[in-house]
């Protein structure tokens, strides 16, 4: 793994809140009382969320949800009821001409995390800039959004997640895209294994993307936890830069971690290489009164910032 060079600068970071607003499919509707209301295409849905500590617009008991999201003592356990339109097992949703499927799926996720749009936008407009081959990494992927995007726009992508399940929905994904003709390659393994193979032999990627969980297990029960593991995470991604990168992309939800320091932990691995840095907030924008309800922390490098 490269180490740090202690004595280049670091690029400089600038707060930036990233709201997802050129959705279609996706609203938030209201939000309050530690929950939200969202449409997900044409079925809507009540799930917990702790970011929102205001008033609703309107009365949690009034809001009118095909789903409802119930959690035990812990936001990520507990269990899914409906009422009015069932949902299928699953829907398909529109972004940009990406057919994404949803889903109501454990743990309250839904097959997709709209907040990323951000980032997909952002890694689109880098990689057709570029006017070059490129090669992205996805790391931690889940059901792959973010590769389609880049596939879409021209690069080659491997795709990488510990769990078989998000890894079909992700082909199903690209083949609902009509996105087949297009290079990416679904790898199901634990990230630290696949990135120090790559680093030793020798692969290099132009953009990297990564979403690491604040806890996870690999698909062979490797235990990760991201407050002792993300600076070796952040110094296998320097390892596998190419020469001349294009952008490095890090989310982190479920922390108590500042931005500041994702991002002061993601400027002190690429140190040296010049370009800039953005961090601050993940948000999705509620319909009536304008607020924002934040979802992750971020740090993002580009080459051209």
């Amino acid at each position: 793994m490269t180490e740090p060079t202690n004595n280049k600068k670091a690029p400089n970071g600038k707060f930036k809140l990233l709201s997802a607003s050129d959705w279609k499919d996706y609203k938030l509707l209201d939000c309050g009382h530690g929950r939200k209301l969202e449409k997900f295409g044409n079925y809507t849905f009540d799930r917990p969320d702790s970011q929102a500590l205001w008033p609703p617009q309107r009365p949690i008991d009034e809001w009118e949800a095909d789903g409802i999201f119930r959690g035990g003592d812990h936001e990520d356990k507990g269990a899914w009821s409906f009422k009015g339109k069932q949902p299928p097992e699953s829907w398909p949703m529109n972004w940009k001409g990406l057919q994404i499927q949803a889903r109501c799926a454990a743990f309250r996720h839904m097959g997709l995390f709209p907040e990323h749009s951000v980032h997909w936008n952002w890694a689109v407009e880098k990689i057709r800039n570029a006017n070059r081959p490129t090669r992205v990494l996805n790391l931690f992927g889940y059901t792959g959004v973010a590769s389609l995007a880049c596939a879409q726009a021209g690069a080659e992508v491997v795709h990488l997640d510990a769990s078989p399940k998000s890894i079909g929905y992700g082909k199903e994904n690209q083949e609902l895209s009509d996105l087949n003709n297009k290079t990416i390659r679904w790898i199901c393994d634990d990230a630290l294994k696949f990135l120090k193979r790559e680093e030793r032999r020798g692969r290099t990627y132009d953009g990297i993307i990564l979403d690491p969980p604040k806890y996870g297990r690999g698909p062979k029960k490797e235990v990760w936890q991201l407050d002792e593991g993300l600076d070796e995470l952040l110094g296998l991604i320097r390892s596998v830069l190419a020469p001349d990168p294009l952008f490095v992309i890090l989310t982190i939800y479920a922390v108590r971690l500042s931005y500041i320091a994702v991002g002061q932990a993601l400027a002190s691995q690429l140190s040296g290489l010049g370009g800039g840095l953005e961090w601050g907030e993940m948000s999705l924008p509620e319909e009536g009164r304008g607020f924002d309800l934040p979802t992750a922390v971020y740090a993002r490098w580009s080459s051209d910032l």
